[in-house]
């Protein structure tokens, strides 16, 4: 059985109909929610303000730790695409003859390497470095604040 012309009609509007009745229904759950929510919490004493000095001497001692993490990771991973390059180039001279241009080519590229580690690790534990200290700046200025 064909649809007319009028059915097909009907059975798009009541297809928008019906989207519309779900968007607003969604809307209204949402407005609802966001006006008749709990607000005690924002009556708290500010002893639990997140700026309290506790809290913000804890927040830069986990920074200080996080960052004397990260950089030993740094320094491990340096260490180990150092000696990746010394491997490499090792077996190359290795399979090689004296003087050969693949040997020297290795070798050139291992320095290369290791030179590049050496440079990658100082630039990501400078980074580190200064986002501990941006941390750090910014919670004493969050308790500046709160403090006056």
């Amino acid at each position: 059985m064909r649809l007319n012309y009028l059915t097909k009609q009907l059975s798009t509007v009541k297809r928008w109909m019906a989207t519309t009745l779900v968007c607003m229904l969604a809307i209204t759950f949402v407005w609802q929610g966001a006006f008749f929510s709990n607000t005690s919490a924002m009556a708290a004493p500010t002893a639990t303000f997140i700026a309290s000095a506790d809290a913000g001497d804890k927040v830069q001692e986990k920074t200080s730790r996080d960052a004397g993490r990260a950089k030993n990771f740094i320094d491990d991973t340096a260490d180990k695409v150092k000696e990746a390059a010394r491997s490499n180039a090792s077996k190359v001279d290795q399979t090689t003859d004296n003087g050969s241009f693949a040997e020297r080519k290795a070798k050139k590229d291992a320095a290369t390497i290791q030179r590049r580690a050496d440079e990658d690790s100082a630039r990501t534990k400078e980074a580190v470095d200064n986002t501990k200290n941006v941390v750090e700046r910014t919670v004493e200025n969050i308790k500046d604040a709160f403090g006056k």
